[in-house]
């Protein structure tokens, strides 16, 4: 059944191509970009170019105030609490699914889409949404869409679930359009260099001071040049030389401004916890779940046992260590191709 959708265009290939699916689908179309910082008119001029070419409508939505409350602010808290967090999980939320979606409400469209590599399924048996992971596994984004409702995934549309990007490129090429050879993104869009270090200075104002690299016993290793410039499992750019062999970010000290390192096998562990757990395929946790689990989004979900402790608290527990489990991030669940539910990593248990 055709509806009126919102396709979020970001001016890249993905998201244009994602258009013409629809299109070719006999969907009534909106394109829409997001206003998210300044700096970024080079991706409207291109999702305009987009749109004329696929002779559909076109709109810019400032949402400026909205992406910096939620997304910018929250990264450089994050990062000063010692933490390294994952923004696009905060876009998508309260974003692109969150404020763009209560924009398209208000102009009458039924839906929103968006080029991420994803499939969306009704449960016939519960009638919840399912996030299911991409067709090609290569592409798959289903990691930074787990916190989103069942009422956004229900208004949401996701048209390159089954394509490989080959494919994707194909369309984009044939049809002509000024993104078919648009290089893909690979930083966070607000700090393209991917120097979040000089980022958050320029951003917050503040010179975040130098302080004492320890041991895992105290013991003063150097000097770093402010928390915020690191993350666990960071090994390069360290400048310390030890006779313990190769050293790696253990662990961020807010409290008293110093960075733990260690060596490698310190890195790994079996337990972790989480908070703002999100439940796409189940309403609830009713006991302990055996499920899959990654915490990176490049990495192979390993098995675990779930447990909520407590309304806002999750533990979890892998059959096997795992490396570098790091505050801010994501953990996410998943059974087969479904994703299950998810929560942001606080910290981890000592065996």
């Amino acid at each position: 059944m055709c509806a009126k959708i919102a396709v979020a265009m970001s001016g890249g290939v993905d998201s244009s191509a994602a258009a013409w699916l629809l299109k070719e689908q006999g969907h009534t179309l909106l394109g829409v970009t997001l206003k998210l910082f300044q700096g970024g008119d080079g991706a409207v001029r291109d999702a305009q170019r987009a749109a004329r070419q696929l002779d559909i409508p076109h709109c810019v939505v400032d949402a400026g105030p909205c992406f910096q409350a939620r997304v910018m602010d929250r990264f450089a808290a994050a990062y000063e609490a010692g933490e390294t967090p994952n923004p696009c999980v905060d876009c998508n939320q309260y974003v692109k699914f969150g404020a763009l979606l209560d924009r398209v409400r208000e102009q009458e469209q039924e839906l929103v889409a968006t080029g991420h590599y994803v499939r969306l399924e009704r449960d016939p048996g519960t009638g919840r949404w399912l996030l299911k992971r991409a067709a090609h596994r290569s592409k798959d984004q289903s990691y930074v869409l787990w916190a989103l409702t069942q009422d956004q995934l229900a208004h949401s549309r996701f048209p390159l679930g089954d394509m490989s990007k080959g494919e994707i490129r194909e369309i984009a090429q044939a049809q002509g359009l000024v993104s078919a050879r648009k290089k893909d993104s690979q930083d966070i869009c607000f700090v393209p260099d991917g120097d979040y270090s000089a980022f958050l200075r320029q951003y917050t104002g503040k010179n975040y001071p130098a302080g004492n690299f320890v041991s895992e016993t105290g013991e003063i290793l150097g000097r770093h040049q402010g928390i915020v410039s690191y993350t666990v499992g960071q090994r390069r750019g360290l400048g310390v030389s030890s006779n313990h062999g190769r050293l790696y970010v253990k662990e961020i000290c807010p409290g008293n401004n110093t960075v733990v390192l260690s060596e490698n096998g310190s890195l790994f562990h079996r337990t972790l916890w989480a908070d703002s757990p999100n439940w796409i395929a189940l309403e609830g946790l009713q006991g302990p779940l055996r499920l899959r689990a990654k915490v990176r989004y490049r990495m192979e979900e390993q098995p675990c046992t779930v447990e909520q402790t407590d309304g806002n608290t999750l533990r979890v527990r892998f059959d096997e260590p795992q490396r570098a489990i790091t505050p801010g991030q994501s953990v996410v669940f998943y059974e087969d191709d479904v994703v299950v539910g998810g929560g942001v990593i606080r910290r981890t248990e000592e065996e």
